[in-house]
Parts: structure tokens; sequence; C-alpha cells
């Protein structure tokens, strides 16, 4: 009996332990877009911190959303001096910036953060508003545009990246020497992500890198994430 009942009591600490809702950790506070929205309405004073560069941000952020670059120099400086007894909300393109964001300002004593996962290409995809301030948005590449890029005898291949990308980066030298290789087989097509914005919410690109592979007009393939250079080219033989 007293075996059972010390079972029952470790069972009881493990599922408290599990169902734990910490202010400070991530499983809580890293939230989807729609949750995001909706969390954001909780609170009149919510400090929204954008964690793109000042170019991104230009080109479409939240409303009341403050730019805050994480690669940038001064990041420190400028978390210094927000509330830390306030909440604060992160985000970035994709959520791989804003998670880094957020784990540091957790680390730094910030009360709650809360980070968007997914990032503002997810936000768009939830068809969730968003602002330009004084500066128009670009429009960038049209989907008729787009279709007719994909309009070729050869194969199409596209490659949806973001300067900031470090896979889309590590990405680059293969894709452009296969680009040249195979050049009477296959066109490259090149899409950035953050000056196309409309675009990759009309084709459902949610994340980066994203490659896709047209043939004849019509996709035949797709990868989301990094892809070796052999893998990728198992794919176009």
């Amino acid at each position: 009996m007293k075996n059972f009942l010390s079972l029952i009591i470790a069972f009881a600490f493990l599922a408290a332990g599990c169902n734990r809702n910490t202010t400070n950790g991530t499983a809580s506070n890293d939230l989807s877009p729609v949750e995001f929205a909706e969390k954001l309405k909780d609170f009149s004073d919510a400090q929204i911190i954008d964690v793109r560069t000042p170019e991104e941000f230009e080109s479409g952020h939240l409303q009341n959303a403050v730019n805050i670059d994480w690669n940038g120099d001064n990041f420190e400086t400028e978390i210094s001096k927000l509330d830390k007894t306030k909440p604060v909300f992160v985000y970035c393109l994709s959520g791989a910036r804003s998670a880094s964001a957020a784990k540091q300002m957790r680390s730094q004593g910030f009360t709650t953060v809360y980070q968007m996962d997914g990032g503002i290409i997810k936000w768009n995809a939830s068809n969730l508003p968003v602002t330009t301030a004084e500066k128009p948005q670009t429009a960038g590449m049209t989907m008729d545009e787009f279709k007719q890029l994909t309009q070729s005898d050869k194969m199409v291949l596209v490659d949806f990246y973001a300067d900031w990308c470090a896979p889309c980066k590590k990405m680059e030298p293969f894709l452009n020497e296969i680009s040249n290789d195979m050049a009477d087989k296959v066109v490259l097509v090149r899409i950035n992500t953050d000056k196309n914005m409309e675009l990759c919410k009309e084709l459902n690109i949610d994340a980066i890198p994203v490659l896709q592979l047209y043939k004849n007009n019509t996709l035949t393939w797709s990868n989301k994430g990094f892809i070796g250079k052999e893998e990728l080219l198992q794919k176009l033989m």
C-alpha cells in the first residue's frame, strides 16, 4: 500500500510539472498568429516589437509595432528601454529571429514575452491586418507575372528566399551552379519573400526557404527547408 501511495504522489507531481504554465517559459507564450492577435486585445498598452530589418518593417508591420532590429548593433540598448514588468509581443518574418530575441529578453528579466510562431508570413496567410505607416507597401510580383515565369519548355525551379535567411544563403551557391550547369534544362527563378509578401500569401508560402519545381507550367515538386545539392539534383533528373 505504501508503494502504491508513493506511486500516486509521484504521478501527481509529474502531471503538475507537465501542465505547468510558467510566465517565462516558451510553451505557453509561443503563439500562432491568430492567438497572438487575440492576446494583443487583452493589453491596451502592449509593447509590440518587430525585430526585422528597417526595410522589412517598412514593407508592412503590425499596428503600433516598434522596430528593433535583432541583427542591429543596438538591439540590447533598445530593449533595455522597455518596461520589463509589462507584456512584450515579439515577431519577425518567419519566427526564427523573434524566437532568439524572446529567449534573450526572458533571460534578461522580462516578465512576460509572447512570441509569434511563424512570423509575419503566417500572419499574412491568416488574413490579419498590417500597416505601412507613411510609406506605401510595394506590391511586388503579381500572380499573373509569376505564372508567366513558370511557362517554359524547360523545368522552372523557383527559390523563395530572404536575404537574412541562413539556409537560403547556404543554398544560393549551388542553386546558381545548377542554373549554369543545367541551363539547357532548368530555369532558376529566385523570389525575395520580403519584397513579394502578397504573392507568397497567394501561393501559401509560410516558411523559408521553399523550392518549387514546375514542369509544363504545373507544380510537380515542392520542398520546405534546407535541401542539399545532390538530393536536389535527383529531383531534376
